[in-house]
């Protein structure tokens, strides 16, 4: 054995390198290849960022940053702002227009349905200010008129026995109640310098503006209106004693005293007009009154010295009289001889309010120059749905 090693060491024959010192060569290689990968794809990152930051510094330079709704709203408010501008369209036809709100064009007409966001601004100052819109039945419809099918009579009924003959019973009646849509247009101007300045922000004022004019004009009509072309009010229906009630009318209830609340025990009146209404529709009654008779009623009191009115806990609660909340609708009479100035009734069953939920805008910078024109309009009505949810308190001695 030693012989043997020995004459190999004396030819300088080996087995070869260690089978570590290959994997340490090879593992070294492989790093150098990751590292100049990880350097590579760096590099790369880098001058991508770069090129993203220069895009935009250079789009959205001396702009606030905007948020992902913002964002998304943008190419609507762009392009109608546009076109209130300066009555350029090409936008609004080229953008594929999303949701209820602007999704047709009425280029026979020159004008386009308000983009989202001023839309749903005018709707919301609508039902702020409208006051009879806020406890209203509101639908949306797309056609001309909207049908509301009541049926305000009782079936027929019997006791029956296992041998009698049975008799035929009464049959319930419907009525089909037709409310048509309106239109209510407004028609604010603006100088074409104005519209010029781009520091003026041309969609809330055009939102303001239009939401002055229609909130005013309904909630005229939805009290007092007389149904040419424009919606029937409640109080320009019928009104008979609530004893003689007969469907197509409304039921009042008076105070004893012309003009005025009975001299003695005035808040029995209110105590009569809340049970003159049916307890089906009480559930969900509300009281409607302007300023003035609201300044009246409040301070009334019961036998025992209690006020029949107390005031919202809550910011934003309202008024409650007896228990049940009141509206302050400036459009109700004020007291007078005769006047039915306070109504009480469920209302989401009494009144219905139908409307196409677009709003059209049509710029006109001829008629009126150096003054842009600008001419919004929607189709609405309103009428009685259930003449039974409604009473009314007459000022007069029957």
């Amino acid at each position: 054995m030693k012989t043997e090693c020995k004459a190999r060491a004396g030819t300088g024959l080996s087995d070869g390198p260690a089978p570590a010192a290959e994997v340490k060569t090879a593992l070294a290689g492989f790093l150098k290849e990751i590292k100049g990968f990880q350097d590579e794809v760096k590099t790369k990152m880098q001058q991508q960022d770069e090129r993203l930051t220069m895009l935009q510094t250079k789009t959205f330079a001396g702009r606030p940053a905007l948020s992902v709704a913002a964002t998304e709203e943008a190419p609507h408010q762009k392009a109608f702002a546009a076109y209130l501008r300066s009555g350029d369209d090409d936008a609004l036809r080229g953008l594929v227009l999303e949701g209820k709100a602007l999704n047709t064009s009425v280029s026979a007409e020159g004008g386009y349905l308000v983009d989202p966001q001023t839309s749903e601004t005018i709707r919301g100052v609508l039902k702020a200010t409208a006051s009879i819109r806020q406890i209203a039945n509101v639908v949306n419809v797309e056609a001309t008129s909207f049908d509301v099918l009541v049926d305000h009579t009782e079936m027929g009924s019997g006791w029956a026995t296992e041998t009698a003959t049975l008799t035929e019973t009464g049959t319930p009646q419907i009525d089909r109640i037709s409310i048509p849509l309106h239109e209510l247009s407004a028609m604010p101007k603006a100088s074409q310098r104005l519209l010029d300045d781009s520091a003026f922000d041309i969609e809330s004022w055009l939102a303001g503006r239009i939401a002055d004019k229609f909130a005013r004009a309904e909630a005229a009509a939805f009290v007092n209106g007389n149904g040419v072309d424009k919606p029937t009010g409640f109080l320009n229906h019928a009104s008979v004693a609530n004893d003689a009630w007969a469907w197509g009318s409304l039921g009042y209830v008076a105070t004893g005293a012309d003009g005025d609340f009975a001299a003695l025990n005035a808040s029995d009146a209110i105590v009569d007009l809340v049970y003159a209404l049916d307890a089906e529709y009480r559930a969900n009654a509300t009281f409607v009154m302007n300023s003035k008779t609201a300044g009246a009623v409040r301070k009334m009191k019961d036998a025992d010295g209690r006020f029949l009115w107390s005031d919202g806990l809550q910011a934003g609660e309202p008024a409650r009289l007896m228990g049940y909340p009141v509206l302050i609708a400036e459009d109700m009479p004020d007291i007078a001889s005769g006047a039915q100035a306070i109504a009480f009734g469920d209302f989401k069953n009494g009144y219905t309010i139908a409307e196409r939920p677009d709003l059209r805008v049509l710029r006109d910078p001829f008629s009126a120059k150096p003054h842009v024109l600008f001419y919004a309009s929607k189709r609405v009505g309103g009428d009685v749905s259930d003449f039974a949810a409604i009473k009314l308190l007459k000022f007069a001695a029957s």
